[in-house]
């Protein structure tokens, strides 16, 4: 008789162990198999973190990210790194929201600043016009007391002044957009030599205002005496008067010679957005509109206005005539680094025209040519206070001027 084994006691007792062995070992294999799963996962993430490291660190040494990695995004699309990322947001606007323009003095600045004056009105932005007229070289901390006083100004801002110029990122500063407008130097050492003796159409006795210690012997030299007998106004150091305003504050830079006038060519191109003529004034003023137009938008119809055409007339130079040919010529020759400087101001501005795609609106005034003696010795450069820089005019552009 066989015995049925399912049903005995022994076989019933057994049954729960090896269930439960069982059990125990799936559970041990289940928890090996996790354990690795979570040593892999683990490591994985690990070995991630350190690529990611290292590409982060060949990101910034390379000034960028890898040309592989820019490779293979082109081939997926044509999305850039600054797609996803893209660069700091800009602390107010997206275009130059801090300009600076020095003005040389007897440059017509005046002019641009009336312009300004109307159009703040009208774009809202932060117009501030410097009443300091007669110091435009300063120490290390007046220099970095007006870069922080600049940098605080709410945005957009323009801010004017006679001042050399000033390299904000030497003092680690954020270097603020510069623009500016100069002229043939001859007419403009005459236009401040006749303002400062006879001031301008906006008063008889303004001159006599604006320069009470002049004596009369010195008002009314003749141009022709102080140029051709030496006088101080009329020689070097105070004609070389254009470029420091682009050079800088270093001392170098006031004295007439090759270094400062390389230095200020340097600082046109690197720092300067447009640096006009003033000859082309209208051009300039139509440059400024496309450059800088949440500033300048108008600014030409409102230049041509009827309004603002009484307030320009009121501000040219009164007495002034043209020196002799021989005077005109020694000037030349002193002027050597100035005419220079000009030459290649405006060559770069007709070049930006050209490249902008501007048709010219200027009418270029009639430039007499005359061809230059041999050059004339004159006194070494000696140290003198600069001339003092009031309020320029704007004057009659058409008016002559020497030809280099």
């Amino acid at each position: 008789m066989m015995k049925n084994y399912s049903n005995s006691p022994r076989r019933k007792s057994q049954t729960p162990n090896h269930t439960r062995d069982r059990n125990n070992k799936k559970s041990n294999l289940l928890s090996l198999v996790l354990l690795r799963s979570s040593l892999r996962g683990y490591g994985f993430c690990m070995t991630a973190l350190l690529l990611f490291c290292l590409g982060s660190l060949f990101y910034q040494l390379n000034g960028g990210p890898p040309k592989i990695l820019l490779d293979i995004r082109q081939y997926l699309g044509q999305s850039t790194f600054a797609d996803d990322h893209g660069p700091q947001a800009p602390r107010v606007l997206p275009f130059p929201s801090q300009v600076v323009y020095n003005r040389v003095g007897k440059c017509g600045s005046r002019t641009v600043v009336l312009l300004l004056r109307i159009l703040t009105e009208r774009h809202s932005f932060t117009l501030v016009s410097s009443d300091i007229h007669n110091k435009t070289r300063l120490t290390k901390h007046e220099q970095v007391d007006l870069m922080r006083n600049i940098s605080n100004i709410p945005q957009p801002f323009l801010f004017t002044r006679h001042v050399h110029f000033l390299n904000f990122t030497r003092f680690r500063i954020e270097q603020p957009v510069y623009i500016n407008i100069i002229r043939d130097p001859i007419n403009r050492f005459l236009s401040n030599y006749f303002f400062r003796r006879f001031g301008d159409w906006r008063g008889e006795q303004n001159h006599l205002i604006r320069t009470p210690g002049m004596k009369d012997e010195e008002r009314y030299l003749d141009i022709n005496v102080c140029i051709l007998e030496n006088y101080p106004e009329c020689s070097n150091p105070r004609l070389f008067y254009i470029i420091p305003y682009f050079c800088g504050q270093h001392p170098q830079c006031r004295e007439p010679g090759e270094w400062a006038l390389q230095r200020a060519k340097q600082n046109v191109l690197e720092s300067y957005l447009l640096v006009g003529i003033l000859e082309e004034l209208e051009d300039v003023l139509l440059l400024l509109e496309r450059l800088l137009p949440h500033f300048f938008s108008d600014v030409l119809s409102i230049y041509k206005s009827p309004e603002y055409k009484k307030l320009g007339n009121m501000t040219g130079t009164v007495r002034k005539h043209t020196p002799s040919l021989e005077a005109l010529q020694v000037l030349y020759q002193r002027m050597k680094y100035e005419y220079d400087f000009y030459a290649f101001v405006r060559d770069q501005f007709h070049l930006l025209k050209r490249k902008i795609g501007l048709r010219s609106v200027s009418r270029p005034p009639h430039r007499p040519r005359f061809p230059p003696n041999t050059p004339l010795k004159t006194q070494e450069p000696v140290e003198e206070e600069e001339e003092e820089e009031e309020d320029e005019d704007e004057e009659d552009t058409h008016s002559w001027l020497i030809q280099p």
